[in-house]
């Protein structure tokens, strides 16, 4: 399991096994079973969460009990309701596993200090940070700008061992479709 986080920082910048370690000693590992919330709406939110191995979904539920899919977290990827963590407000969105996980866990305060005491860990989440903005603001010109055809293939193209794991109705809400729309786009 560590070994996957420090591949994952070492993607960005080089860690000592002096430095590797100080960086694990502000995350603790949690296991969690399918269907378990890490985050549900109205909680505070004390973790941001890197995911070893498993699948999450971070939603909101509107006022008519609607649920609308933000992002599905796979292994390798960073999720949380970074609102309600940075600022310290209350949830807006809850995080459920959809399959069994394993999670690396930081919280506000073991952030700050990492970055206190290796400040090129600050470094390092800067630029998954601007990675998620990116994300975010092609997803939101996706959703303006394409046809639900388009928004298929395209998340067929870039994510295509999600389509697997991930049942139509939830791809469905993540896609701002119908099920019965995606039922015809991938037949």
């Amino acid at each position: 399991m560590q070994a996957k986080l420090r591949a994952h920082i070492e993607k960005i910048i080089p860690l000592t096994d002096d430095e590797f370690a100080f960086v694990l000693s502000h995350f603790t590992f949690r296991k969690v079973k399918k269907h378990q919330f890490l985050i549900q709406e109205g909680d505070s939110v004390n973790h941001s969460y890197f995911v070893v191995y498993g699948l999450l979904k971070l939603a909101h539920t509107d006022a008519n009990d609607k649920e609308h899919i933000l992002h599905f977290a796979m292994e390798d990827w960073w999720i949380s309701d970074y609102h309600a963590y940075f600022t310290k407000a209350k949830a807006t969105m809850s995080l459920d596993c959809l399959e069994d996980a394993g999670v690396f866990c930081i919280s506000l305060e073991d952030n700050e200090k990492l970055f206190a005491g290796l400040p090129k860990m600050e470094h390092f989440f800067l630029r998954k940070s601007h990675f998620g903005y990116i994300a975010s603001q092609q997803r939101i010109l996706s959703l303006l700008t394409s046809s639900a055809k388009e928004r298929y293939e395209q998340l067929l193209m870039q994510y295509p061992s999600l389509i697997q794991r991930v049942n139509k109705t939830l791809l469905a809400s993540y896609l701002g479709i119908s099920r019965e729309t995606l039922s015809r786009l991938s037949s």
